[in-house]
């Protein structure tokens, strides 16, 4: 299973950016989808989740300026940033809670990683 991070760059504050994570290989099936930051010298943090049953939650430093969304039937979540700020900058990676086979376990796999960078 590989997950792909895309859609980060450079923003000036006050911008936004659509972050896609797109799962592919032997899935059968995902429960949570997540989003995760790092920034220099910082350990990972998560940002927002998305779990199979629908519900989401957000780090309190995103609420009400991200939101995150899957697309099911592609295997995707997505993460739209609002109202970016300075401090938002890091490299943005996914995960996905991924059952491989109907009889399998659960196992965690991680994207690469996409940097966003917020600054004038």
């Amino acid at each position: 299973v590989q997950l792909q991070a895309s859609g980060g760059g450079l923003v000036q504050p006050g911008g936004s950016l659509r972050l896609s994570c797109a799962a592919s290989g032997s899935i059968f099936s995902i429960n949570a989808m997540r989003w995760y930051c790092q920034a220099p010298g910082n350990g990972r943090e998560l940002v927002a989740a998305s779990t199979g049953g629908g519900s989401t939650n957000f780090a309190d430093s995103v609420k009400g300026r991200f939101t995150i969304s899957r697309d099911n039937a592609k295997n995707t979540v997505s993460l739209q940033m609002n109202s970016l700020k300075p401090e938002d900058t890091a490299v943005y990676l996914c995960n996905a809670d991924v059952r491989t086979t109907i009889n399998s376990y659960t196992y965690t796999f991680w994207g690469q990683g996409t940097l966003v960078t917020v600054s004038s």
